[in-house]
């Protein structure tokens, strides 16, 4: 965590986002599972603990797994609903889906030990990039041609169409970029600051209890962090479908 190097003490806090294979020391292909191929299926297997199994009893009086599980669904679908309308209801497992990988991902990578799976551009972009081609062919699909109406704001003035129209079809293929990058950056920068903190209490020895103080404040405040970044990614996910089932401005 801390090495001692030169008179000096050296902290890698960028080494806990190293892809490593899990079986072998060798080079490392599209097939081979890793320490992120573990960490997602662990995400899949919360999802499944909590809205499966957590749920099976189908109680009157629910359980705490329930009462959770409950929470969740009401909240985003009461997000989905104020933002989309009844029309983007039907597209609600979707999103709920999303929400709960991304919320349940985030809290697994604050386990000690553990590996965080949101931290790698390659994972979130995938979510993203999936996001975006969805709302984009189902905007066509629903509005045909009028789908480009998005891109043109008839209440500006005639002359400042054409600019804006530029401007806002540059807006929208950046979408995936910054929906990507907005979730793996927010993370890893929190996962990277843990990891000073820890540096310097493991190098302070009966001075240590001082940095220690300062993880846990920022341990707190990224569990805050961690239902934060599901909740904009799944808000902003909601706003794009917006746009693809009602593209007019």
């Amino acid at each position: 965590m801390a090495d001692e190097a030169k008179g000096g003490i050296e902290i890698h806090p960028m080494d806990q986002f190293i892809v490593e294979p899990l079986f072998g020391d060798g080079a490392i292909n599209w097939y081979t599972p890793t320490n992120v191929t573990l960490w997602l299926f662990f995400a899949v297997v919360a999802v499944t603990l909590l809205m499966v199994v957590g749920t099976r009893g189908r109680a009157i009086v629910p359980s705490r797994s329930q009462s959770v599980g409950e929470m969740a669904y009401g909240f985003v679908y009461k997000m989905v609903e104020d933002v989309t309308g009844k029309e983007g209801l039907k597209y609600f497992p979707y999103i709920f889906t999303l929400f709960l990988y991304i919320l349940l991902a985030n809290f697994l990578g604050l386990i000690p030990g553990s590996f965080t799976t949101t931290s790698h551009i390659a994972v979130t972009a995938v979510l993203a990039g999936a996001v975006f081609i969805t709302v984009t062919v189902l905007g066509f699909v629903k509005n045909g041609a009028g789908f480009l109406s998005l891109f043109w704001v008839s209440s500006a003035p005639l002359v400042l169409r054409p600019i804006l129209a530029i401007i806002e079809l540059i807006s929208y293929f950046v979408r995936p970029v910054s929906h990507s990058i907005r979730l793996a950056g927010n993370v890893m920068a929190g996962h990277a600051v843990l990891k000073v903190f820890a540096g310097f209490a493991a190098s302070l020895g009966v001075f240590s209890f001082i940095p220690i103080f300062g993880i846990v404040a920022i341990y707190a405040l990224e569990v805050l962090v961690s239902a934060i970044q599901a909740y904009v990614f799944t808000i902003l996910t909601c706003v794009y479908l917006k746009d693809a089932l009602h593209p007019h401005h």
